[in-house]
């Protein structure tokens, strides 16, 4: 199987996929770390994916997505974004709406807590 048909494979039958640098345990870089530290607050069930572990699957999801970063979220099969892009949707209560129009469970009192510290 390509590396593009494991990514298609990946992102189709997860509600929910971070591909980013270390594991959503133990995050190997700044952006990985904030992006899972937000889901996992949040309380959402994802799959997570180490480019690290997998020179294709690393090369092969910015060529997938046509964005040349890492980390990169996927919701029920569309690219949301990376790091930044994430972080903005959860401060403006985007995230919250994107998880709810897709049957994705999260804590919305979690949601919220971030948004007070960041205010």
């Amino acid at each position: 199987m390509s590396a593009q048909d494991q990514i298609k494979e990946t992102v189709t039958s997860n509600d929910v996929v971070l591909f980013m640098k270390g594991t959503k345990s133990m995050p190997q870089c700044g952006f990985s770390s904030r992006v899972a530290g937000v889901l996992n607050f949040m309380g959402v069930e994802y799959a997570d994916v180490n480019v690290l572990a997998d020179e294709e699957i690393r090369q092969g999801i910015k060529d997938y997505s046509d964005w040349p970063t890492i980390p990169q979220l996927y919701v029920k099969g569309e690219f949301i974004g990376g790091c930044d892009i994430i972080t903005e949707m959860t401060l403006s209560g985007e995230l919250d709406q994107l998880f709810e129009s897709n049957g994705v469970t999260y804590d919305k009192d979690a949601a919220d807590k971030i948004r007070e510290a960041n205010a």
